[in-house]
């Protein structure tokens, strides 16, 4: 990934509006699941992504406060999809898809950190957000695992991990 020909500006909308895609794809996953526990789990997941758009939407304004913001088309940063074809889709597909997104989420904000002086605030929280990516991965690692334990005997327990 290359951010040496974006400007400032592009990367925060980029930024912002891989955080926004991000949050919908968990609240989209997590109203497609019957397990409490695992829905509980994607609305984190969710609920993060929030906190990382406001901060995107403060650093915009703060760095460009007299324009608006209009998100690009694209971003650099990958995100998973859902494709729900049939019903027993097999939901560590899923989580494989997610966590490749936030490995490209972590990769991105450190080079967009690079952006950014040593001792600036901005790249202390875009280091801390990358961080914050790598615990996401690894919290999908574990729920991952725990669905393929569950297809590989084609489980479904009440309560238990069972895809959408």
């Amino acid at each position: 990934m290359d951010l040496s020909n974006l400007n400032l500006e592009g990367i925060i909308l980029m930024a912002l509006k891989s955080e926004i895609e991000s949050r919908e794809w968990y609240n989209k996953l997590a109203s497609k699941v019957k397990n409490f526990f695992l829905k509980e789990r994607l609305k984190f997941l969710a609920d993060e992504e929030e906190r990382h758009r406001i901060f995107f939407e403060k650093l915009f304004q703060e760095k460009f406060p007299q324009k608006t913001i209009s998100l690009p088309n694209k971003t650099l940063v990958p995100l998973p999809t859902i494709i729900i074809t049939k019903e027993n889709l097999q939901i560590s597909k899923l989580f494989t898809q997610a966590m490749e997104a936030e490995k490209a989420a972590h990769d991105f904000y450190i080079l967009f950190a690079e952006k950014f002086p040593l001792d600036s605030p901005f790249r202390k929280m875009l280091l801390y957000i990358a961080e914050m990516e790598i615990s996401h991965y690894k919290l999908l690692e574990i729920e991952k695992e725990n669905a393929e334990k569950f297809e590989a005997h084609e489980i479904e327990w009440p309560m238990m991990h069972i895809g959408p």
